[in-house]
């Protein structure tokens, strides 16, 4: 594992689900549009975060999206990394396509090709794309890794799919993969998390339905449970959805923060991430 930064160390009626689409960024154009700018575009006045971020040399950085997405769904968080000073990778892959040992294997060799002169990349998952970077890190023992962000990953697989899984429209719409997230499932198959990893969950639903067959406390697809795994370094929870996390400007924050210094501010408010994010570095 790469060591570097001074900060390493120290941690109901059902409707059909259709795993996200990746429309977000089309539904609230403006909004977006509006947050990007200010935040990264606008000011050319120096403005002073009050959480400074550790400085680094350029890394890179690995993001892959959910199942049903695109590598459309990762590009506002993209943007805020390289504002920051990484190289980003937004590695897209066919997710509906094969299973996740397969997809596994072609994104994340191809992602870590593109970063050939970082051998120990950091990467940022979102959803199904946690599960395959602990599939492909299993499967490639001997690979360095360096902090990892885990946004809302099934690491204890769905209540959605055990509901739905086994139906043939829900295969039809979804892939192997999706079949492979049911509770006891693949995710709760696989070792500890072998890199230093951070994990952001959501505790709000856009969609009751599909909330009624997640126990406990979720973001409308995965539980806050479910989020968690054994040997990761840091867990955050915070009021967003499964669907729109990503673009959230606390959940950006808190995964520059997390990889810049191997920790989560817990006390982060929004005006403060969004200065944090505007600094970069």
């Amino acid at each position: 594992m790469r060591a570097r930064g001074s900060g390493r160390g120290g941690g109901k009626p059902i409707e059909p689900p259709m795993i996200d689409l990746h429309i977000e960024i089309m539904k609230k154009p403006i909004v977006f549009a509006l947050f990007s700018a200010l935040t990264f575009g606008l000011s050319k006045v120096p403005v002073q975060a009050e959480v400074t971020p550790t400085a680094d040399a350029r890394a890179c950085v690995i993001l892959l999206h959910g199942l049903a997405r695109t590598k459309t769904s990762m590009m506002t968080l993209e943007r805020s990394l390289i504002h920051a000073g990484f190289d980003v990778v937004n590695q897209g892959y066919p997710s509906r396509s094969a299973t996740i040992e397969a997809l596994a294997e072609t994104a994340l060799t191809t992602a870590r090709q593109t970063c050939a002169d970082d051998t120990a990349p950091d990467v940022v998952t979102h959803s199904m794309g946690g599960i395959l970077l602990r599939s492909y890190a299993q499967a490639h023992p001997k690979l360095d890794w360096g902090r990892v962000v885990m946004l809302a990953p099934p690491n204890h697989g769905s209540g959605i799919i055990d509901e739905h899984g086994d139906r043939k429209w829900f295969q039809l719409l979804n892939g192997p993969a999706a079949e492979q997230l049911k509770t006891g499932g693949l995710p709760d198959h696989l070792p500890p998390v072998p890199f230093e990893a951070g994990i952001i969950a959501g505790s709000q639903s856009l969609n009751p339905a599909t909330s009624a067959l997640v126990e406990g406390i979720d973001d409308g697809k995965v539980s806050i449970e479910s989020t968690k795994v054994a040997g990761m370094r840091a867990h955050i929870t915070l009021p967003v959805t499964h669907t729109f996390m990503m673009h959230n400007p606390k959940v950006m924050a808190q995964t520059l923060m997390f990889l810049k210094t191997g920790r989560f501010e817990v006390s982060m408010t929004t005006v403060q991430a969004v200065k944090y994010l505007k600094a970069g570095n």
